[in-house]
């Protein structure tokens, strides 16, 4: 039988190790329990939904010929309008009548989203939507899956068989990818920390799902973070947390761009695709970190995307591929 000996040097580094092992044993435990508490304490900062928000639903543009296009918004509070008092202020509204304008023809708005809603329950909001034969949908979802802990890939899965069963159905789909929950003024680090840089893996992840599954997507990410970091009195809500009416209408217009064009109605300059396409995940890490990129896919459940920056708030009207330097658009918010 074979003795093996442990020199005196090699008993104190497995000594050591196992010290060094056990006090990061502790601060994980220690940090865990941090974290846990500012999340229950985040909680119960922000308010809890006290009264639905203005649905919206009806016809906008009612005065145009022609058919009305359907639309149909999904998702969570972010999707619904929660924070806002007129049905006009709502995102569902905001779309419907620049939609209604843009084309001169109705639009008949369908909220479907819900208050509160992760992703697991977009299913039961498809099953809905479908029964109004949309011909274009707008998803905001994310936030709630990250605030919540929900598991990352079961999300994205769900936002993906959303989206191609809309796309089976003939309907457009576009997708406002997961916001920055580290933006939130309730939210203090080190929680605020990792709520970032989960909200960022999530909207890449969710990129990557929507776009092999025919959607578009458009980046929010921290889009309006330094606005509200400038003026949350007037950009945030009252409960601080979700947007006002001035911050719902700021989205949307960073949006609108792909929405028309999801709809045939792109007038932006054409790019040379050679300067804008990526592989979808490249598309989709160039996205998370430039606010407001949209991400189209190239050919359906191909591997590759294409990438368009929108002007926002302000910003010169450059995009990808129209000659601006390597990495400007990406240095943006």
């Amino acid at each position: 039988m074979n003795t093996i000996v442990i020199s005196t040097g090699t008993r104190q580094r497995i000594k050591a190790a196992g010290q060094i092992a056990g006090v990061l044993a502790g601060l994980t435990a220690l940090s865990a329990g941090l974290l846990m508490r500012q999340a229950a304490d985040a909680r119960r900062i922000i308010p809890l939904a006290e009264a639905p928000p203005p649905r919206g639903d009806g016809v906008y543009g009612a005065k145009f010929p022609g058919r009305p296009l359907n639309l149909v918004i999904l998702g969570d509070s972010s999707a619904a309008g929660y924070g806002v008092h007129r049905p006009r202020e709502t995102p569902g509204a905001l779309f419907a009548t620049g939609i209604s304008r843009r084309l001169h023809r109705p639009v008949r708005l369908h909220r479907l989203a819900v208050v509160g809603s992760v992703s697991a329950g977009l299913p039961w909001q498809v099953d809905a939507a479908l029964d109004y034969q949309p011909d274009l949908a707008i998803i905001l979802i994310g936030g709630n899956d990250v605030t919540h802990f929900s598991a990352r890939a079961s999300a994205v899965t769900h936002l993906g068989d959303a989206v191609r069963r809309l796309r089976e159905a003939g309907c457009r789909v576009v997708v406002g990818t997961c916001p920055d929950i580290g933006a939130i003024q309730p939210i203090k680090p080190p929680l605020r920390w990792l709520a970032r840089r989960w909200s960022r893996q999530l909207a890449a992840a969710q990129t990557v799902a929507v776009v092999r599954a025919g959607g578009r997507t458009v980046s929010i990410g921290n889009l309006l973070g330094p606005m509200f970091e400038a003026d949350p009195a007037r950009m945030f809500g009252s409960d601080r947390f979700h947007p006002s009416a001035e911050g719902y209408a700021r989205a949307a217009a960073v949006m609108m761009p792909t929405v028309m064009a999801a709809l045939g109605e792109d007038d932006r300059p054409a790019v040379p695709l050679a300067e804008t396409v990526r592989t979808l995940p490249e598309a989709a890490d160039e996205a998370v970190r430039a606010p407001g990129t949209e991400v189209s896919p190239v050919r359906a459940g191909g591997r590759w995307a294409q990438l368009r920056r929108h002007p926002w708030f302000g910003e010169s009207r450059h995009w990808f591929g129209s000659g601006s330097k390597p990495g400007a658009a990406s240095a943006v918010g």
